[in-house]
């Protein structure tokens, strides 16, 4: 199985935000800021051109051999009541991280709305400086996590309807309660009806949190680091969600782990959705 090449919906990771650093003083003007998309593995001050939020010169301040790359802006967060503007600033920073990763092979997203402003005598160009500078030790040591890394996303779905057929058919206590309702007066099998849905939610319960521990365990292998994300709703009322897993590995070992979904999807009942290369924003 490849990972489809493609992202999901826009991420909404634990921005690796610096400090609050500097606020503006009451008494000044409003001064300029440096929006930030990531840090990225290079020493070099280049541009990547006018490919930022609303259009923006997208370009680097070095400081040793890591550099932030940034567009200039006020210093003051992107807010609208628009939700289609928002997502539109929201998938620009993604494509400048997207298209600094492919320039740099390396690079730590910074999540949405991150932005540095000077003080005082201190511009925010320089500000930033002194930031990367301040925790350089921590930003080398992310780097050198995500070296020639990427995240894929690992999706495990079952189709319920056949799930619960097939406990339905297995389970002996379950088969025996069937039996026993067709032989009760109407409204003593309503109630054993309710206990036999009961008892099969609950064993569905049981088996799926079996299932993810099974697939958990064949998936690992494959990673250098997995973070397990929130289940989430299906269009298909029929399929749920089991696992939903960020995997970081390297770019030249995701044909394993796609190897190892296929066994997955190959059982009945079960599919498979397995995305990526992307930046590795969970693991920053």
């Amino acid at each position: 199985m490849k990972p489809e090449p493609m992202k999901p919906e826009p991420m909404n990771p634990e921005p690796m935000n610096p400090e609050p650093m500097n606020p503006e003083p009451m008494n000044l003007e409003p001064m300029n800021g440096r929006y930030l998309y990531c840090i990225a593995d290079s020493s070099i001050a280049e541009t990547l051109g006018d490919i930022g939020i609303e259009a923006n010169e997208v370009y680097g301040i070095p400081y040793d051999d890591l550099c932030a790359i940034v567009h200039n802006c006020p210093a003051r967060p992107y807010e609208s009541e628009d939700q289609e503007i928002v997502k539109g600033w929201v998938i620009a920073h993604q494509k400048v991280v997207d298209a600094a990763w492919e320039r740099f092979g390396t690079v730590i997203p910074i999540g949405f709305d991150t932005i540095v402003q000077g003080i005082a005598a201190v511009d925010p160009e320089e500000n930033m400086k002194n930031w990367l500078k301040d925790d350089y030790d921590n930003l080398k040591a992310k780097m050198e996590k995500i070296r020639d890394r990427a995240e894929y996303g690992v999706q495990v779905l079952w189709d319920s309807k056949i799930a619960a057929q097939r406990i339905a058919e297995n389970n002996l206590d379950i088969k025996k309660l069937d039996q026993e309702i067709k032989s009760k007066p109407r409204g003593i099998a309503y109630m054993y009806r309710q206990k036999l849905k009961d008892l099969l939610k609950k064993e569905m319960e049981n088996r799926a949190d079996r299932y993810f521990k099974e697939f958990y365990e064949k998936i690992i292998p494959h990673a250098d680091d997995i973070r397990v994300e929130k289940t989430r709703k299906t269009e298909d009322k029929e399929k749920q969600m089991l696992l939903n897993l960020s995997c970081l590995l390297p770019k030249d070992a995701s044909k394993k782990l796609g190897e190892e979904l296929e066994k997955i999807e190959a059982m009945k009942g079960f599919s498979v959705r397995y995305t990526g290369p992307w930046p590795p924003y969970s693991f920053v």
